[in-house]
């Protein structure tokens, strides 16, 4: 899998859990709408209370799983961040394209965007009699 292929895998699934680290380290999940940039950057929206938001903030590294109910799976890790201006509306504006249902909450102050930005993913089809797996080929 290379990055327009990861790109297009993550906006035909549409969600998959998020997994922040706690105040004590803990790995705290969550399963959610999100989508990706021509980047390849993961984005999501989060109330600015939650504690994904507060986790991030604290310490940006994250793990998340797309897919999985057609046996097929996208394995990720990287570090996520809350961009602002033109970046923030980069982000926001892939964010809307994927979920135009969620586009007017982006204009709400208690609403965040948060940004992965990856640093490993591993695609897995376990479809066959033989599992493949591959790690994907991300930017530097």
């Amino acid at each position: 899998m290379d990055l327009e292929q990861l790109v297009a895998y993550v906006r035909a699934h549409g969600d998959g859990v998020v997994s922040t680290l706690g105040p004590g380290g803990a790995p705290q999940a969550a399963y959610l709408a999100l989508t990706a940039t021509d980047r390849g950057e993961l984005v999501l929206d989060a109330r600015a209370s939650s504690r994904k938001v507060a986790n991030v903030r604290r310490d940006g590294r994250v793990a998340v799983v797309v897919g999985g109910a057609d046996g097929t799976t996208l394995q990720a890790e990287g570090v996520a961040d809350l961009p602002s201006g033109a970046e923030r509306e980069r982000c926001a504006v892939a964010y809307a394209a994927a979920f135009p249902q969620f586009a007017a909450s982006l204009a709400d102050d208690g609403i965040v965007v948060v940004r992965v930005t990856l640093t490993w993913a591993r695609h897995g089809d376990f479809r066959g009699a033989v599992p493949v797996t591959s790690d994907v080929a991300l930017p530097s």
